[in-house]
């Protein structure tokens, strides 16, 4: 590949990040009256006045606040300051001082709405904390983040079948089945679990915090991960029987299905090339937070890229489709959702950098290609949540309590020390 391309690449994306994506968050995250982080904002960049402040986009604010100035993108120090608040007010206002853990979802005056403990909510909650104290040096931030992971261990990890257990009330009681979710394991939830253990290590090398990650390393790999095609499975029962993907009735992963969607859900057929892809990344980085080789997994690996590469890239209109059956054979949704392509950016680069096939740095192009010329709202410096399969703007917020920064962000930061390290390669 032309080195000069791959310039021309990191070069687009710094411009992108340094006068578009940071900017945009830096000057409309801090709210002033009542404290915490704004984050409902629509396509023009103007506050939409949703009533609603969420754990998630608060912890992951924290984080993409974090990782700017760790990479050197924060010379006047602003995302620091903005992380360091967003930590200080989490843990005096967002915290359970009687049960323990962070509750849910709020209102703008940050009263709680939901109480639940969520622990797809914790695990970014101990990802940013980490994050912040390993960059910042406060230690505030790994104190909550451990105390956290030590509730997981407690309430949460699941004695019989292994894993961890996704839905309690406040009092850390397990929720019922069905769309409560209490008898359900997911991808996502042991996924994320896995990168905040990753960055918990980093930040304490505590050998408990380890552990743990090594185990949830094993699990995932033979646990939510087809055998076969190497896909991620997107929803399982307590033993690890696979389960039909269903709505739960205050999470994630259903955001795109509103109310009216008529979309086939496959229930029990259906990957997401954007998990698959963003688990390869993660998988790499949490075997070498552990000093171990991730050519012990090319086997995997190989499996993930290939299909990746086969089924999940659009080579025609370019980008990434959002989901599709695990041998590869179908796409079951061809429009084109924000994070997908921000995991693609990464996993190509990192690909490359383990491999060195071309054909990663040509997946990368593609990607690239989409999300600058077409993912980008170049008007506001954010990327659009959802286009078509041709690119043109299906929903127009600019982010809500489910479509934040942690993302694009992180990937486009990402992305550019990865070229950076293309580039230093023979």
């Amino acid at each position: 590949m032309d080195s000069n391309k791959i310039v021309n690449w990191k070069n687009e994306l710094t411009r992108h990040l340094t006068e578009e994506l940071l900017p945009f968050w830096v000057t409309r995250c801090r709210d002033v009256e009542r404290g915490g982080f704004l984050t409902q904002f629509d396509e023009f960049g103007n506050d939409s006045g949703l009533d609603e402040k969420s754990l998630l986009a608060h912890m992951r604010t924290v984080y993409s606040l974090s990782i700017a100035h760790e990479y050197g993108y924060d010379a006047d120090g602003i995302s620091l300051s903005l992380a360091k608040d967003g930590v200080h007010f989490a843990v005096s206002t967002y915290w359970d001082a009687l049960h323990g853990g962070f509750y849910w979802l709020f209102n703008r005056k940050n009263e709680v709405v939901i109480d639940r403990k969520i622990l797809y909510g914790q695990s970014f909650a101990i990802y940013a904390l980490s994050t912040y104290s390993r960059v910042s040096g406060d230690p505030i931030g790994l104190e909550y983040a451990e105390r956290t992971f030590d509730l997981l261990k407690k309430y949460a990890a699941e004695t019989a079948w292994g894993g961890y257990l996704e839905m309690f009330s406040r009092d850390w009681t397990l929720s019922g089945p069905g769309p409560e979710g209490g008898d359900r394991k997911t991808l996502d939830v042991h996924m994320h679990l896995m990168e905040a253990f990753t960055a918990l290590y980093l930040a304490g090398k505590r050998d408990v915090h380890r552990r743990a990650l090594e185990e949830i390393i094993e699990l995932l790999r033979f646990r939510l991960i087809h055998q076969r095609y190497g896909t991620g499975i997107p929803q399982f029962y307590r033993d690890w029987t696979v389960a039909p993907q269903i709505k739960f009735d205050v999470v994630w992963g259903w955001d795109r299905f509103q109310e009216g969607d008529n979309k086939k859900t496959h229930d029990l057929d259906n990957t997401s090339y954007g998990h698959n892809v963003e688990f390869f990344w993660l998988l790499t980085e949490a075997e070498r937070a552990l000093g171990r080789d991730p050519h012990r997994h090319d086997e995997l690996f190989i499996k993930i890229l290939d299909h990746a590469l086969a089924t999940g890239i659009d080579w025609d209109f370019g980008g990434v489709y959002v989901e599709g059956s695990h041998d590869g054979s179908s796409v079951y949704d061809t429009s084109k959702e924000f994070w997908q392509q921000a995991e693609f950016l990464t996993g190509m680069l990192d690909a490359y950098l383990l491999y060195h096939h071309e054909r990663y740095l040509e997946a990368y192009e593609n990607v690239h290609r989409f999300v600058l010329d077409r993912m980008v709202n170049h008007d506001t410096g954010e990327w659009w949540p959802l286009l078509t399969r041709e690119g043109e703007p299906i929903w127009r917020h600019m982010s809500h309590s489910w479509k934040v920064n942690y993302h694009t962000i992180r990937g486009t930061v990402m992305a550019i020390g990865r070229l950076n390290r293309v580039l230093r390669e023979p």
